[in-house]
């Protein structure tokens, strides 16, 4: 960390930003009633709500959005004529998946090899941990020299839209001059990143089904049609012999021209078993960043413990369709849902229903507040140049954002570095990430102050 007075004081904040997260992570915060109670969100999004107001936000709402859920909003005053800078996070996590494969309690925050564990702690409860710890930093250095408004959404995880809509009935609410999302992150532990694009999502269910009730294996297998068979050709039409995602119309050849990803990093960062092969073809930039990728993320049908003697009358799965930039989420769902029911064999009925949609985004990086952030993160990574790259997940506000304000800079940061392993099991962050990125953001707002005062002088 640099010697000086903002980073000594972000430094004297970890010890609180630890004891926040801890309270955060506590919070069963999965956006999916079918899961865990809805009042865990509730409660975690009054948390946040009390966070703001202790800190001297005004105007500081849970907002209802049209998907069930809430968002949480802030203001912060700033001096009179500064610029307005938009933070954003979420609170909602992924489901912690097999608890039993978890080291230590996915909602119990544990410290383990210099790194914090728990669900969220870097996706993305650790964010609102980092911009709350910024703002602490500079009121003790002259104060914050910009106007803030905060939002944490309470379903990004669930890709069910609600802040989109909202923000787009309500359009005054989130008008900024630059917007910070924190929710990506560096391409590598010490390697300060702001991501340039992010890939788009298409997320549908496919119901299969053959038969008016199950049968008999023994009685009628062989000759009655199977709807799990059926589901397995199906999802297998989606890929190529070297792993390729196939769409039908679907272009799947784009290149990534900025950061690479060299294989071997790639297979120690995936935890690829060793003689596994990697899927797909060109660079590793261009199979996570640059092209389409498809992925089954569940099939209902029988388990094997239990299991009868059975033809399946019906099965069903969700397949997710990640959408690179310069592709349409609209038209990618429309060509996922057509080479579905296309793929489907013996004339099996198939029913598509979309789920979630999101579509891609391309940052402007020639922006002035790029500048900003690039001399903030060399200042607060000791030197080191920010590197810009891709993400493959997906944060659909951005392009609503986008849309709704075209003026505004929008610049992506975050503690979602490959050791992070979020959406797995054993997710964590490490503070030093955490602290770095801290004085990053604190660097930034007072450098994007000035030379927003200077450009209007």
């Amino acid at each position: 960390m640099p010697d000086s007075p903002l980073a000594h004081t972000v430094a004297a904040l970890q010890p609180r930003a630890r004891t926040e997260l801890a309270e955060l992570v506590a919070f069963k915060s999965v956006a999916d009633p079918a899961q865990f109670p809805r009042s865990e969100c509730e409660a975690a999004a009054e948390w946040v709500a009390g966070a703001l107001r202790s800190e001297g936000f005004t105007d500081v709402a849970l907002l209802d959005t049209p998907d069930g859920t809430q968002s949480v909003y802030g203001f912060l005053p700033g001096p009179a004529g500064a610029p307005t800078v938009l933070l954003y996070a979420h609170y909602d996590v992924q489901p912690p998946l097999d608890e039993a494969a978890w080291i230590s309690p996915p909602f119990e925050l544990t410290e383990r090899d210099g790194r914090w564990y728990g669900r969220g702690a870097a996706d993305c409860k650790g964010g609102l941990i980092m911009h709350l710890t910024a703002l602490r930093a500079l009121k003790e250095h002259g104060g914050v020299p910009v106007n803030v408004k905060v939002i944490v959404e309470g379903s990004e995880e669930q890709g069910t839209g609600g802040l989109e809509q909202y923000a787009q009935a309500h359009p005054e609410l989130l008008t900024a001059d630059t917007i910070v999302i924190g929710d990506t992150g560096n391409f590598r532990v010490g390697l300060p990143t702001v991501t340039a694009t992010l890939r788009g999502m298409t997320l549908v269910r496919v119901q299969v089904d053959t038969l008016e009730g199950n049968l008999h294996s023994g009685q009628f297998g062989g000759a009655a049609p199977d709807a799990l068979a059926a589901l397995i050709r199906i999802l297998d039409s989606l890929r190529a012999e070297d792993g390729s995602t196939v769409v039908d119309g679907l272009e799947a050849d784009a290149c990534w021209d900025g950061l690479q990803y060299a294989e071997e990093e790639f297979r120690k960062d995936a935890k690829v078993l060793d003689g596994v092969g990697l899927t797909g073809s060109g660079t590793v930039a261009d199979r996570i960043w640059a092209r389409p990728a498809v992925t089954v993320l569940g099939i209902d049908c029988p388990p094997v413990v239990g299991a009868t003697p059975s033809v399946q009358a019906g099965a069903r799965a969700l397949v997710s369709l990640r959408i690179p930039p310069g592709t349409d989420a609209v038209k990618a769902s429309e060509l996922l849902t057509a080479h579905l029911e296309k793929a489907a064999p013996w004339g099996a009925r198939v029913t598509v229903e979309q789920i979630g949609q999101g579509q891609p985004f391309r940052a402007d990086t020639d922006s002035p507040a790029y500048a900003s952030m690039a001399e903030a993160m060399r200042e607060a990574y000791d030197g080191t140049e920010m590197q810009t790259s891709g993400m493959g997940g997906s944060i659909p506000l951005c392009n609503t954002l986008a849309a709704l304000y075209p003026q505004a800079e929008i610049l992506l940061i975050g503690l979602s570095e490959p050791e992070a392993q979020i959406h797995a099991v054993n997710e964590s962050v490490s503070p030093e990430e955490l602290e770095r990125l801290s004085l990053a953001e604190a660097l930034f707002l007072q450098r994007y102050a000035r030379q927003y005062e200077a450009a209007g002088s």
